[in-house]
């Protein structure tokens, strides 16, 4: 039998540990109860979220891209797609320097300001809005509106001067949207952000930082309901006898505080060890996740490796939804984007189509994106393209399709081949820290009864949690 002493240092422990822990669950409960109103009931909506373009043979193009380059003297490119806008048809060319510029595919001249054109154009396509005042900027990085979670960069930010205060961030050389948010959201989003999230300690001293914290405050919290779970363990027959001497004698119950928070207590005790558990789950594989990240890969196509014509390749320009060019193992190639996203590559030197190129090309980029401790690997490699979101790779990725390069130890490589960029990578520890953060932290098991009740499952429970500390917090004060 446990001496009192010891009784007693858990019970003082437990109070100390409870009170380190009492502001950070008031900001994460009170903020994580607000984030199924910010998803679900008034996330705001939009007319259109997909935007649609023409199939080459209704754009008709005039030149070639070889023609404009010519005639406006540009020895290279990174990139380009044929867009139509305006009421006119444009070569969209992004330049070595990284900014797109846009020649009209009849006559090659420059169109001024194309790219915030574009990105207005794009903007009130999706919110089907003609006539509002906008204000428009090209945003480089993350904030609080236009949080991570979207992954899309650069972007432009398109701002309508109206009640609702809609922005609306756009993605030009792909002509997809990133989010959109009105003045109900945007203040959602800052709230989650500041106290869920504690954005505010990563800009103090950066997300590692940050993710230290969290974690410590996270471990405190974990010690603080071991250390009540044992104290109610060591002590439950004393509180037995307490109530039941009290009863008899018709005393006044003075310490219904203390009964509350432990009844409460032992009720929601579960549903926070898989919050916190979830959470610094989700903290320890962020900072595993946090070495460096290399560089996109940036390719640069030379006016003198364009041999053959973009207009005159062996497919059907009804069939062309996009178009553009990709750079490896020694070749240029045309790539072209179908209705059903599929791809097609032809070589910009003879005009063949390259089998299975697609591949090859998600091959090449994931070997590239790999850092320098990429190993040789036994098993077979193997590339598969995806084109609906599933439970590994989610919609928070936001690019499709992709192509998914699986490696024999385990590892996804999602590969975006369209804009050569890594869309993300899933490694064991990842899927498993994937699992528990949805099913432990947002209750996606819940997802068989629908949003709405899944909501407020998740939302019952982060006000049990905040009642049994805020109850704990009275019958500290209660005992001065």
């Amino acid at each position: 039998m446990a001496s009192s002493a010891v009784k007693s240092n858990f019970y003082k422990w437990h109070r100390v540990l409870g009170l380190a822990a009492l502001i950070p669950v008031i900001f994460w409960t009170l903020s994580g109860l607000s984030h199924p109103f910010m998803s679900n009931w008034f996330r705001p909506s939009i007319a259109k979220e997909v935007f649609k373009p023409l199939p080459q043979s209704k754009m008709k193009p005039v030149l070639t891209i070889q023609q404009v380059m010519d005639r406006n003297h540009i020895i290279a490119l990174r990139n380009f797609n044929l867009i139509s806008f305006k009421k006119g048809t444009f070569y969209q060319v992004l330049g070595v320097d990284s900014v797109y510029n846009y020649y009209s595919a009849t006559d090659g001249v420059l169109l001024p300001h194309g790219d915030t054109d574009y990105a207005e154009h794009l903007a009130r396509y999706f919110v089907q809005d003609s006539t509002s005042a906008i204000q428009i900027s090209l945003q480089h990085s993350f904030d609080s509106e236009y949080q991570t979670i979207n992954h899309l960069l650069p972007v432009w930010k398109v701002s309508f001067d109206r009640p609702d205060g809609m922005d609306v961030y756009v993605e030009t050389g792909q002509s997809r949207m990133g989010t959109f948010n009105n003045n109900t959201r945007k203040a959602f989003l800052s709230l989650f952000e500041e106290f869920h999230t504690w954005q505010f300690l990563a800009r103090w001293g950066g997300d590692t930082f940050r993710n230290v914290v969290l974690l410590i405050i996270m471990a405190i919290m974990l010690f603080a309901l071991i250390s009540g779970l044992t104290v109610y363990g060591l002590m439950w027959k004393k509180f037995k006898t307490m109530a039941q001497s009290r009863k008899t004698k018709g005393m006044e119950d003075k310490r219904f505080l203390h009964r509350f928070h432990r009844q409460i207590g032992l009720i929601v005790s579960f549903v926070m060890f898989t919050f916190v558990i979830s959470g610094a789950f989700h903290l320890a594989v962020k900072l595993h996740n946090s070495g460096l990240v290399k560089a996109d890969y940036g390719q640069v196509i030379k006016r003198g490796q364009l041999l053959v014509s973009n207009l005159a390749l062996p497919v059907a320009d009804s069939l062309i939804n996009k178009i553009g060019l990709t750079s490896f193992s020694g070749n240029v190639f045309y790539q072209v984007t179908d209705k059903q996203k599929q791809l097609s590559y032809f070589n910009a030197g003879n005009g063949k189509e390259q089998l299975n190129a697609d591949e090859d090309y998600a091959r090449f980029l994931s070997t590239y994106y790999h850092t320098d401790e990429f190993k040789t690997f036994s098993g077979r490699v193997t590339v598969h393209q995806v084109k609906q979101f599933d439970n590994e790779y989610g919609f928070i990725n936001k690019r499709l399709p992709v192509e998914r390069v699986s490696y024999p130890n385990g590892e996804n490589w999602y590969i975006e081949t369209t804009t050569a960029k890594l869309a993300t990578k899933v490694t064991g520890i990842d899927r498993a820290e994937g699992l528990s953060f949805i099913f432990l932290h947002k209750y996606f098991g819940m997802t068989w009864a629908g949003k709405n009740i899944r909501d407020i499952v998740s939302m019952l429970a982060a006000v049990g949690v905040l009642v049994v500390s805020l109850f704990g917090f009275a019958s500290f004060i209660n005992n001065k």
